[in-house]
């Protein structure tokens, strides 16, 4: 495995997790759960579920008017790398405290506006 290292923080890259964000939540899981098999697990969130997929793990909200998919990938550092974004030129929120089993994230753009999403594993 190929790591990048700037400035002694490990960026890794490799995808890890996916999420999807819809206005309506319940149309996605009857979409997506015949188009691929998937099942879709409560995380107990309002209409916020997990995707178990047969390759990846990935997350599906609702009431999201964007209608978008986001591609995590994988620091060892959620922080150092949210940092790394921003002196790049790209924009970056705050990393959201760890979710267990899940991880720590950042939503993230790069220098040109594309969407992404930092995970650091938990």
């Amino acid at each position: 495995m190929i790591i990048h290292r700037h400035a002694g923080v490990a960026m890794h890259g490799e995808p890890t997790f996916f999420e999807i964000g819809v206005p309506d939540a319940a149309r996605a899981h009857t979409f997506f759960g015949q188009l691929f098999g998937w099942r879709f697990p409560s995380t107990g969130e309002d209409d916020q579920v997990s995707i178990e997929t047969p390759s990846g793990r990935g997350g599906l909200h609702g009431r999201d008017s964007a209608a978008a998919i986001t591609m995590f990938f994988a620091v060892d550092d959620v922080e150092a790398a949210v940092r790394r974004v921003r002196e790049l030129g790209g924009t970056a929120e705050d990393a959201r405290p760890e979710e267990p089993g899940f991880g720590r994230f950042a939503l993230c753009a790069d220098d040109q506006g594309v969407a992404f999403g930092l995970h650091q594993v938990g």
